[in-house]
């Protein structure tokens, strides 16, 4: 490329709007892309996290045992860690105490896990609206520093008794430098969003059917305390939800 056309001299030579235009272009894709690493290895934490919890939870192992290593750790957990957690919490105080029904103990844990899931959704679905605005704004913001850098080039071609294409191909390049570095900012962004999320949905789907999963444990075992029926036959259901309400008739406060 002819170094009069080159595109770090098209810049320098560009008029201080059109410039300015470029330095915004520029900072919003470097944040962009600084959101894209973070949000990457954030999504990839928590769906891994997810995994091992639930392979870990339906293990059959003590979900006392569980839930206390959870508290002892000093960090919060979080994802379907966090669930978990508050909903067994929330469901052996509430069990502990007199004259609370079924529902009352079902309605206060589902209460508890619904409170956690829309704090990891909130931590997971944090700058995903940059990235959006990023992808929607910055083709437009480079298309306006196009257009007056245009109107720019012909007010000085109509300042001359006659122009060529020599003298007018400047002026145009470094224009449209505006439109091109709207795009660079905006497909990436665009890119990177609209994978981040549908993660974060998949996840909510998998937090969703979690929390449905222990609810229906802690149904079991509500109604299974305030049953005054003889040993009638209890429905059929899979080893692991088996092992999970066993485990679970012995939580402590």
């Amino acid at each position: 490329m002819n170094n009069d056309l080159s595109i770090v001299h098209l810049i320098l030579n560009a008029s201080p709007f059109v410039q300015a235009i470029f330095a915004i272009l520029v900072l919003a894709s470097i944040s962009s892309w600084a959101v894209i690493f973070e949000k990457s290895r954030l999504l990839k934490q928590a769906m891994k996290s997810a995994s091992e919890f639930e392979a870990s939870f339906w293990s059959g192992g003590d979900l006392n045992n569980l839930y206390r290593d959870l508290a002892r750790k000093e960090a919060t957990p979080h994802g379907m860690a966090g669930i978990f957690e508050a909903g067994f919490r929330e469901f052996g105080r509430l069990k502990q105490e007199s004259g609370l029904s079924a529902e009352q103990l079902l309605e206060g844990s589902r209460r508890a896990m619904r409170v956690s899931q829309l704090r990891e959704m909130d931590r997971l679905e944090n700058n995903l609206a940059f990235l959006a605005t990023v992808s929607n704004t910055s083709p437009y913001v480079g298309l306006f520093g196009t257009v007056v850098g245009i109107i720019n080039s012909f007010n000085a071609i109509g300042a001359v008794q006659s122009a060529t294409i020599a003298m007018v191909a400047p002026g145009i390049s470094d224009a449209l430098v505006a439109t091109a570095a709207g795009l660079i900012a905006a497909i990436p962004a665009g890119i990177a969003f609209n994978r981040y999320a549908d993660k974060v949905s998949r996840l909510e789907v998998r937090y969703d059917t979690f929390s449905e999963e222990l609810s229906a444990i802690f149904q079991r075992n509500a109604a299974r305390r305030d049953s005054t029926i003889g040993d009638a036959p209890a429905p059929a259901r899979s080893r692991a939800a088996q092992l999970a309400s066993r485990e679970l008739g012995r939580v402590q406060e």
